[in-house]
């Protein structure tokens, strides 16, 4: 299903914007005017072989032994380029929207965003955003809620 039809038929209400192409959810961030812990960037991974979509802060990278831990999996890593584009052969490659649902996998969403009043999102294209409020995204994407993710700036200043 598409997702403004999945949006549609779910009847939330949300807004599509257009900006300049972007291949990076920090780089949409800029263009979108937003500040990136609004920006949701889903990041496909594999633990113990089964896809999953995690939703983390664009300005937050993901802690994949944390995230291991966790889902107390045997392995976890990031899926491969050819694997997500088998899943979401319906998006340009890296602009996914952070509905794991559109795509039978389930969705794992980082604590760092479950607060905010609302959620900014590539709408399967890098040149388009979906903003809608954050209660209504957690309504349809039925996420589960772990804290896997650290801060880039942290990251940096280690």
């Amino acid at each position: 299903m598409h997702l403004t039809d999945f949006l549609d038929n779910a009847g939330v209400r949300y807004q599509i914007t257009r900006h300049r192409p972007t291949f990076s959810a920090q780089r949409m961030a800029g263009e979108e005017h937003e500040l990136g812990r609004f920006v949701a960037k889903p990041v496909i991974v594999k633990a113990d072989g089964k896809p999953l979509m995690c939703v983390l802060s664009a300005a937050h990278k993901i802690d994949l032994a944390s995230l291991k831990a966790q889902l107390g999996a045997k392995s976890v890593e990031l899926a491969k380029e050819d694997e997500i584009a088998n899943v979401c052969g319906d998006c340009e490659l890296g602009a996914e929207p952070p509905f794991g649902s559109l795509y039978d996998l389930p969705t794992i969403m980082d604590k760092e965003l479950e607060n905010d009043d609302h959620i900014l999102f590539q709408a399967g294209s890098h040149d388009k955003a979906v903003r809608m409020s954050m209660d209504d995204y957690k309504k349809l994407a039925k996420p589960r809620i772990l804290k896997f993710s650290y801060h880039i700036a942290a990251a940096a200043g280690q």
